[in-house]
């Protein structure tokens, strides 16, 4: 990704080690994100890594917890890719309002919460303040392409 509009937030995740992946190409039809007035909404994120799931299954069976929330993160990158593509500075983040995370579950799987912490945390770590939000973990019984874990987020703007 190029650096043209880094800045403090891009500034951040490089002293974290991380940087920003390529834009995940829609799978279907929709947009990874949409601007509507002052927020940016992004489409779920899978957490594919050089265009493809390093891991696939339900936690709990295939994948472990642990395993889950790092790919949790990567979805959180992903996500953070996605609004930069439509706004193009993530300096432009007012706050994040709302994370929505979905775990690909095996039955008797109950801690969604802590596998989607993986990109919560990872909002946090970037955005510190900013990235403090609201936030629903589900379980479900699969996800696209057979991935772990998906998360969408919802993200207000600086008013300019």
């Amino acid at each position: 990704m190029t650096t043209a509009g880094a800045g403090v937030v891009e500034a951040r995740l490089a002293e974290l080690g991380l940087t920003l992946p390529e834009v995940v190409p829609p799978i279907a039809a929709y947009q990874p994100a949409v601007v509507s007035g002052g927020y940016v909404y992004t489409a779920g994120q899978l957490p594919m890594v050089e265009g493809k799931l390093p891991i696939t299954g339900k936690v709990g069976a295939e994948v472990t917890a642990e395993e889950a929330k790092e790919l949790a993160r990567t979805c959180a990158l992903n996500g953070l890719a996605a609004v930069k593509s439509v706004v193009g500075d993530l300096d432009r983040i007012a706050r994040v309002v709302k994370v929505v995370g979905f775990v690909a579950s095996a039955s008797d799987f109950t801690g969604q919460p802590a596998v989607i912490n993986g990109a919560s945390e990872l909002l946090g770590e970037v955005l510190g303040e900013k990235g403090v939000h609201a936030r629903s973990a589900v379980g479900v019984a699969v996800l696209p392409l057979d991935a772990p874990v998906e998360v969408e987020f919802q993200i207000e703007l600086v008013r300019e």
